[in-house]
């Protein structure tokens, strides 16, 4: 007994039985009722507003965007009143100023509008096409339209027309008050016109020539309306 009890073998024991408490005393014991790891994970570390990932953007996300948009559009605006005024501060001023009553104009898709309706007002009348021309003229212009199909008609007289096209096309007055805005644009059109009368004798015109034609047009439209038309309300035509 002395000889198993000797000093080597109860240091050994010694230091068995420190090294076992130590770990029992980071590990615990198991009783049986432990949560598994997951489950600690899940209740021990509740999420917060900075560790959740939201399903949509928060809606100050998307105002650089909408900052971005603007900036694009202002841009574009100026560029365009710029290139369409031709150097005439009064129509650039006027430009502006109708922008500002009416945000979704744009002196390029006006232009572009006016060309159209350039086209069909001339072919209409050249083709007496009273309602065609009534969509697009303001009652006071439409009645001299009018008036003047009317007179060809009862001459008997008919209009050869072809529209071939317009070389120039520029915006010479621009200008908006509270109540309406009002844009005079020159044409400079190319077209065929040969006006005959009951026996086919040509009255004026060439049916073998195109002709060149220069006119003032003033198209008004009240900027605060919900119909996004403008009409012709002037005709002004230039030697």
């Amino acid at each position: 007994m002395e000889e198993f009890f000797d000093l080597p073998t109860i240091i050994v024991i010694g230091i068995a039985i420190f090294v076992l408490v130590r770990l029992r005393g980071v590990l615990g014991t198991r009783t049986g009722n432990e949560r598994a790891p997951l489950q600690r994970v899940k209740t021990e570390a509740p999420a917060t507003d900075e560790t959740v990932v939201p399903l949509r953007p928060r809606a100050q996300a998307a105002e650089p965007v909408q900052n971005a948009d603007t900036e694009r559009q202002q841009r574009r605006l100026a560029t365009e009143i710029e290139q369409f005024s031709s150097g005439n501060a009064a129509v650039a001023a006027g430009l502006k100023a109708i922008n500002e009553a009416d945000p979704t104009f744009s002196p390029k898709l006006f232009l572009e509008g006016a060309k159209s309706a350039y086209e069909m007002i001339v072919t209409a009348f050249a083709q007496g096409d009273r309602k065609q021309l009534k969509n697009l003229l303001d009652k006071d212009v439409y009645d001299g339209f009018e008036r003047a199909i009317a007179d060809r008609e009862a001459a008997g007289n008919k209009v050869d027309f072809t529209f071939v096209g317009l070389p120039k096309i520029e915006i010479t007055e621009a200008e908006v008050d509270k109540r309406q805005a009002q844009l005079t644009i020159r044409f400079n059109a190319e077209v065929v016109s040969a006006t005959r009368d009951k026996t086919g004798a040509l009255l004026e015109g060439n049916a073998d020539q195109v002709q060149q034609i220069t006119d003032e047009w003033v198209f008004a439209r009240n900027p605060k309306s919900r119909d996004p038309n403008w009409k012709l309300v002037a005709t002004n035509p230039v030697s």
